[in-house]
C-alpha cells in the first residue's frame, strides 16, 4: 500500500523513513516541505495526482507550546486548516489520512488513564488547534485514522532528551517539573505502530491513542535520562507553579491504550526499555 508523509522532514518523518527502510519498505513518498506545503491544497492535489498514494500521513504540525499562545493565527492555519486541506485532498482520491495528534487536547486535571471518549477541554492554544484538526478530519472524511500522542522524542529534531542530554553536559544542577504525569513515546516506535496500522488486512477507521507503557513526571524522565547515559548532575524536582510558562500544561495526561493494543494485536513497549534503546543510538 503506497504511503506519503507531509512533514516528511520532522522528528517523526525522519523516524517513519528509518523505520520503513529497515522493513524494507519501499513505496513510501516523503516530499520536501516545498513540495507537500499542507498550506496549499492546489500543491497537495497535484502531489495526490502525481503520486496516487492509498495513506497520506500527516507528521506537520505548529508544535512550539508557548509560542503557540503569541502566534494564534499561525497555530491554527497549520494545525487546523492544514489538516483540512489534507483531508479534502484525501477525500477526492480516495486515500486514507492518519493524522497524528496529541495529549494536549486533554485539560488533564484527572488522575486517570484518558479514554478515546474522554472530554476535551484544552487548556493551550496548540492543543485547541490540533483537537480543531481532528474535527475537521472527523467531518470531511470518512477513511481516516486519529493517532494521539505524548512527549515525543527521538535521536532525531529537538525533544526532551536530547535538550536534556546538552544541559547534562552544560551544568551542575538543573530543576525539572515534578508534578506533571505522563507517559515518554520513542518516535521510533509511534512510526513502528503507524506501519503496521497501513499494513493491517482490514481497516478499523477511527480514533486511537498510543505512547509507550507507563507513566512519569518529567522529573522522572530527566532522572532516567541521566542514569541511563551516567551523565553526573543534581536534578531538583520544580512545581508547574515556580516554573512559569506562557502555555499551560496538562496536570496528567496518561492515555488508556487499549483499543489500539486490542484492534491491531499490538504490543506496546515500555518506556525505559524504549529510552535506553534511544540514548545507545545517541
Amino acid at each position: 500500500m503506497k504511503g506519503l508523509v507531509l512533514g516528511a522532514s520532522g522528528q517523526l518523518g525522519s523516524c517513519l523513513k528509518k523505520v520503513a527502510a529497515a522493513r524494507q519498505i519501499t513505496d513510501i513518498v516523503f516530499p520536501s516541505e516545498t513540495e507537500g506545503n499542507i498550506l496549499d491544497e492546489g500543491l497537495l492535489s497535484a502531489l495526490m495526482e502525481r503520486e496516487k498514494p492509498q495513506f497520506v500521513i500527516n507528521c506537520a504540525a505548529y508544535t512550539a507550546v508557548d509560542k503557540a499562545e503569541d502566534e494564534q493565527e499561525l497555530c491554527r492555519k497549520i494545525n487546523k486548516d492544514g489538516a483540512a486541506n489534507i483531508a479534502r485532498v484525501c477525500k477526492t482520491y480516495q486515500a486514507t489520512m492518519i493524522q497524528i495528534s496529541t495529549d494536549f487536547v486533554f485539560k488533564g486535571d484527572i488522575p486517570k488513564a484518558l479514554s478515546e471518549n474522554d472530554l476535551t477541554t484544552p487548556d493551550n492554544m496548540y492543543g485547541l488547534t490540533k483537537l480543531e484538526g481532528e474535527k475537521e478530519i472527523i467531518d470531511i472524511l470518512e477513511q481516516y485514522y486519529i493517532l494521539r500522542t505524548s512527549w515525543l522524542y527521538s535521536e532525531y529534531g529537538n525533544n526532551f532528551a536530547k535538550t536534556m542530554l546538552r544541559l547534562g553536559s552544560e551544568r551542575e544542577e538543573l530543576g525539572v517539573i515534578v508534578d506533571q504525569v505522563g507517559s515518554p513515546t520513542y518516535a521510533i516506535d509511534l512510526a513502528g505502530a503507524i506501519l503496521d496500522i497501513m499494513q493491517a488486512p482490514a481497516p478499523a477507521y477511527g480514533l486511537y491513542h498510543y505512547s509507550n507503557e507507563g507513566a512519569i513526571s518529567w522529573y522522572d524522565f530527566a532522572k532516567a535520562i541521566f542514569d541511563i547515559k551516567k551523565v553526573d548532575i543534581r536534578v531538583k524536582p520544580v512545581k508547574s507553579t515556580e516554573y512559569i510558562t506562557k502555555a499551560t500544561r496538562p496536570a496528567f495526561s496518561v492515555m488508556d491504550k487499549n483499543k489500539i493494543k486490542s484492534t491491531f494485536n499490538m504490543a506496546i513497549p515500555y518506556w525505559r526499555d524504549s529510552l535506553e534503546e534511544c540514548l545507545s543510538r545517541l
